[in-house]
């Protein structure tokens, strides 16, 4: 029988040291998994109707937890490493005009929606949602309180820009009940910070540090990026000696994703031609994995890194961790409902993605329907995919007989070929296959998205285009 993943620091098996040779055989463009089928099959043909059925289906009776994205856009300047759907405006009254959107959304949403279902998490993302003046963060807080029912444990996560934060931010914020903060610090080089159009002194992260351990928010994860213009190891061992002497409690150490096919931005990185080479780029993700196994953080898989005591490290020791579309959390079975540009909604059987042009989505809220523009129904064999692939990213490991008893089906026969498809991972020591289920060995955790893969019928369908997988 596959048992649950254990940690006992960073000297055990699972912390086992990184095969270079390994991850550069396998590093291939692969989807990020924080949904199955990724977000790059959703279809525009996913119609009203469609997102009222999806409604319904979700709020039957004894429906259970609900989380909650707020995607707030605004940036007062462009990062050029950036990915994420923003808008670039120094102008603060463009919050206002945004807010009375958000606020037509929840109602259009809630009215359909159980009000007895506990919200169990709320994550402010962007842009940065500390681009809002405090009484603007306090209207967000008012609109949110007022629609929804919140669990007295909640998890209410924001991800704040040191560059741009106050005291009263924060005031505004922890009235909000902010318990989680996420700061993006990427680099604390001068030089790469001039190189990727983002001057962030040391000094702001302190600062935003006390300020939010000084309110009582009790866990902070930092953001940093690897792979960035002009980095080097020497550098980013000197980015992460500044970090970790200012406690983090998690840190998500992203590997910078070049898609200028998807944000032009990013081609200046190749006018300059200051991106690492691809085996320095390697040889960086080694040392700070090395850096945080030994300072006793846990690998929780992917970029997500936390202190051995933390919720996330706990929940994946004792196989309860969850991955949604904000990456690994600790709240599984929650349906997510998104607001904002962007932002994207997951209940059992679907998908729905609101409009990324703020014309559009403003259009469709004044003609009082939702703004969704893409969406996604899951067929049953995908639905079982998405748990396959889900129990691999998150508890490391398929029980062949408990995935059976759960659906009434044979995994061994269903998926043979799938499995079959593990034997060159098996034979590099990636994972482990035997007749009771799968498990990923030490060796597989940094490539859990190539494992993976091996489950995603979409990929075959329509490969699309993503970053590298480390």
């Amino acid at each position: 029988m596959i048992s649950p993943a254990t940690f006992t620091g960073p000297d055990s098996p699972a912390e086992a040291a990184l095969d270079l040779d390994l991850i550069r055989k396998y590093a291939v463009p692969g989807p990020r998994y924080t949904s199955y089928p990724p977000a790059t099959r959703f279809g525009t043909d996913f119609s009203p109707s469609d997102v009222a059925r999806s409604l319904g289906e979700d709020n039957q009776p004894g429906a259970g937890p609900i989380s909650l994205y707020f995607h707030l856009p605004f940036c007062a300047s462009r990062c050029w490493y950036c990915g994420c759907h923003t808008i670039i405006t120094r102008r603060q009254e463009v919050a206002d005009s945004y807010l009375n959107d958000i606020e037509r959304e929840v109602a259009l949403t809630a009215r359909q929606m159980t009000r007895s279902r506990p919200v169990a998490q709320l994550h402010l993302g962007g842009g940065t949602p500390t681009f809002l003046s405090p009484d603007q963060l306090a209207r967000l807080g008012r609109i949110i309180r007022n629609a929804f029912t919140f669990a007295p444990d909640a998890e209410i996560g924001v991800e704040i820009d040191p560059r741009c934060l106050d005291r009263g931010q924060v005031d505004s914020l922890r009235a909000l009940g902010m318990n989680r903060a996420s700061l993006g610090v990427q680099d604390t080089n001068p030089d790469v910070q001039q190189a990727i159009h983002r001057i962030q002194p040391q000094a702001l992260n302190r600062q935003a540090f006390a300020w939010l351990r000084d309110a009582g928010v009790a866990s902070i994860n930092v953001d940093l990026i690897y792979g960035l213009p002009l980095q080097t190891e020497a550098s980013l061992d000197a980015t992460l000696d500044d970090v970790l002497a200012l406690k983090p409690d998690r840190l998500s150490l992203f590997s910078y994703a070049h898609v200028p096919w998807i944000k032009p931005a990013q081609r200046i990185f190749e006018r300059n031609g200051q991106l690492p080479a691809p085996a320095l780029k390697l040889r960086m993700f080694a040392r700070l994995h090395e850096r945080l196994r030994a300072a006793g953080f846990v690998d929780v898989g992917l970029d997500h890194f936390a202190r051995p005591d933390d919720e996330l490290a706990r929940a994946l020791a004792d196989g309860t961790l969850h991955r949604n579309f904000q990456g690994y959390s600790t709240r599984g079975g929650a349906s997510l409902y998104g607001f904002g540009i962007s932002s994207i909604s997951q209940t059992a059987n679907t998908y729905r993605q609101n409009y990324k042009s703020l014309a559009d989505y403003r259009a469709s809220l004044a003609a009082g329907v939702l703004p969704v523009e893409r969406g996604y129904r899951l067929s049953h064999d995908e639905q079982r995919r998405r748990a396959l692939i889900m129990g691999l990213m998150c508890e490391r490991r398929l029980d062949f007989d408990t995935l059976d008893q759960t659906w009434g089906g044979e995994v061994r026969a269903d998926f043979g070929a799938e499995i079959a498809a593990l034997e060159p991972l098996e034979a590099d020591g990636l994972v482990s296959v035997g007749p009771d289920g799968v498990e990923v060995l030490p060796a597989g955790v940094p490539l859990l998205r190539v494992i993976a893969m091996c489950f995603d019928a979409s990929q075959s369908a329509a490969p699309g285009r993503h970053a590298l997988t480390v």
